[in-house]
């Protein structure tokens, strides 16, 4: 007697569209910002969308925290447990519960609300809102075998206060460590700072310039970030420059780190 296997498959992703065969879902936008005092109130939408043809998908809305590593990827904690939640001032209108038909798409109301009694000095607070699909689909993978397919999606709520905006990156150290140069900075302003960081490198003795791979980073205060830049396996030997900047801020704001080392 042939068997046929089931699996399931649950994906957790933190991009404003994901698509499976005969499920689709999208979420927009991948991040909400909120200018909101102690007492105050502010709401945003986001819009959800059922992108498949053929699928009705029933969808949940809940929150979790989040954080940064060092790396800049993402960790996700339960709701309230760190020292930048919102999650608990957060409320979804009209209902958490929704169903959409194949194509529709539905307008969500988020409300913040930051207690009045609110002690923290914290300049920045968040969120990880996921929308996440309840009824799993019957599907076939790519080897043909059955699996059943639910997705979720997550996008990231800001809250500040309104005070005036400070994004300001200060540059810690700058270093050689094995193949890879490493950049780390530390977020000391009053706001979330987003940016690029880019390195040259510049040949002492030949005076040929190489550029390394760009860095998108997102930082929050407080965080403390690494980047790295790796060196190409088929670089010269020899005396080196190596000038990295990063660039953020809506008025671009420019820091500039150099390091000076020999390859062999």
């Amino acid at each position: 007697m042939k068997k046929t296997l089931h699996f399931s498959l649950f994906l957790i992703l933190l991009f404003p569209t994901w698509s499976f065969a005969q499920t689709g879902l999208s979420v927009t936008p991948p991040r909400v910002y909120f200018t909101v005092a102690p007492g105050g109130m502010q709401r945003q939408k986001i819009t959800v969308s059922n992108v498949s043809k053929t699928s009705t998908l029933d969808l949940s809305i809940s929150l979790n925290d989040w954080s940064y590593d060092e790396k800049g990827n993402n960790q996700i904690h339960e709701p309230g447990s760190t020292n930048v939640s919102c999650a608990l001032w957060v409320a979804i209108l009209p209902s958490t519960f929704f169903s959409l038909s194949p194509g529709e798409h539905r307008d969500i109301e988020i409300q913040v609300t930051p207690p009045a009694s609110l002690q923290d000095s914290l300049p920045v607070h968040t969120a990880m809102l996921y929308v996440s699909q309840l009824n799993p689909i019957d599907d076939v993978n790519e080897k043909g075998t059955n699996i059943k397919v639910a997705v979720r999606t997550g996008i990231k709520l800001y809250q500040r206060l309104p005070i005036s905006r400070m994004a300001n990156l200060d540059i810690q150290n700058f270093s050689l460590v094995k193949n890879d140069l490493i950049l780390k900075f530390a977020n000391i302003g009053n706001v979330w700072a987003d940016g690029t960081a880019t390195c040259e490198l510049l040949n002492r003795q030949t005076g040929k310039k190489i550029a390394l791979k760009d860095v998108i980073f997102y930082s929050l205060p407080g965080n403390k970030r690494d980047v790295y830049f790796n060196l190409p396996t088929t670089l010269e030997k020899g005396e080196y420059v190596a000038s990295a900047i990063l660039n953020y801020g809506d008025d671009v704001t420019v820091k500039l780190a150099e390091l000076e080392f020999k390859h062999e």
